[in-house]
């Protein structure tokens, strides 16, 4: 059994934002497997599906970014998911727009959503980084504005494809574990060159 989070902060002026990556790919997730409808508990939204044989809970935490740990923990604990069986879905700036990365454990890098399940749960759980690129000057209101910018038509077609490649190797982490998916995201980007 897993819980994937996607991360983002709900409301509609938030929805196309860089923050809100991890949402766009929970909700294409949603789309390419068998879920049942989005539904409110654990501070968030929660659907229930199987990805090739894995029971895999779907949330979206509801509680803003830095509130995120709270959904994560109640959702985690009601259905008794340890961490190593927990992935996080986010933005990176740390990473180019083109860029997927996954691992598990680390530090929050800045990510305020990252801390505050680093609090909950511990930081050992898995991670999936979608790159969303930074800002040239990196003082506190540009990152801010930054994150809560939207993306360009450019911009935004390089994510598509790379929500699209996290959604279809996602199974990869739950049958072979974080490694090999870590692997095969780095040949799918070697092959897109």
């Amino acid at each position: 059994m897993f819980l994937v989070v996607g991360l983002g902060n709900p409301g509609s002026e938030y929805a196309n934002t860089r923050h809100n990556v991890g949402f766009m790919a929970a909700d294409e997730i949603f789309r390419r497997y068998n879920f049942s409808s989005f539904r409110s508990k654990f501070d968030g939204l929660i659907a229930e599906g199987n990805i090739e044989g894995q029971k895999v809970y779907l949330l979206k935490p509801q509680t803003f970014m830095n509130l995120s740990g709270n959904s994560v923990i109640k959702a985690a604990s009601f259905y008794k998911i340890l961490p190593q069986n927990i992935v996080v879905i986010h933005d990176d700036m740390d990473l180019p727009i083109d860029k997927i990365k996954a691992k598990i454990g680390g530090g929050p890098g800045g990510h305020n959503g990252l801390k505050s399940i680093d609090s909950c749960i511990t930081p050992n759980y898995n991670r999936i980084r979608i790159g969303v690129g930074h800002p040239v000057v990196h003082i506190q209101e540009n990152i801010i504005n930054h994150v809560l910018s939207s993306f360009s038509k450019i911009e935004k077609e390089a994510l598509q494809k790379n929500i699209e490649i996290v959604a279809e190797l996602l199974p990869i982490l739950f049958n072979k574990g974080i490694a090999e998916l870590s692997n095969q995201l780095g040949m799918v980007q070697n092959n897109k060159k």
